[in-house]
């Protein structure tokens, strides 16, 4: 399998993605690993009109293969999010359908969305 290729990452995901994605699959667990194979073909199904960085993934799973995962929707990763005081005030989770990533999403436990952009600053693995 020849992984498609663009200057600053995969074609068809944002730089904010991929960034948080390498943070959330950022170990040589296995699973992450297999997971990670999957990045390149991934594309943007869509994103959350809330601007909290929840997005959608499409991807083709004849070019590659499942994580070794369970079947149905699991969440593969998860990161939480600190804010300045060290207060844990939300997570980054990384699902998977059937072995497959599918989507990102950007939980927080207030009323304010936080975007991935500020995710991205906040991410403690």
């Amino acid at each position: 399998m020849t992984a498609p290729t663009a200057a600053g990452g995969p074609p068809g995901l944002p730089s904010d993605v991929t960034a948080a994605l390498d943070v959330l699959l950022g170990t040589e667990d296995a699973i992450h690993r297999a997971l990670r194979l999957q990045v390149p073909y991934l594309r943007t199904a869509g994103r959350c009109s809330c601007g909290c960085g929840t997005t959608h993934f499409d991807l083709d799973t004849e070019k590659v293969a499942a994580a070794p995962l369970p079947v149905g929707t699991v969440v593969a990763a998860e990161v939480q999010l600190y804010d300045t005081v060290e207060d844990c005030i939300g997570e980054v989770l990384a699902f998977t359908r059937n072995g497959f990533l599918s989507w990102l999403e950007v939980c927080s436990w207030s009323d304010e969305p936080v975007t991935l952009t500020d995710a991205l600053r906040m991410l403690r693995p």
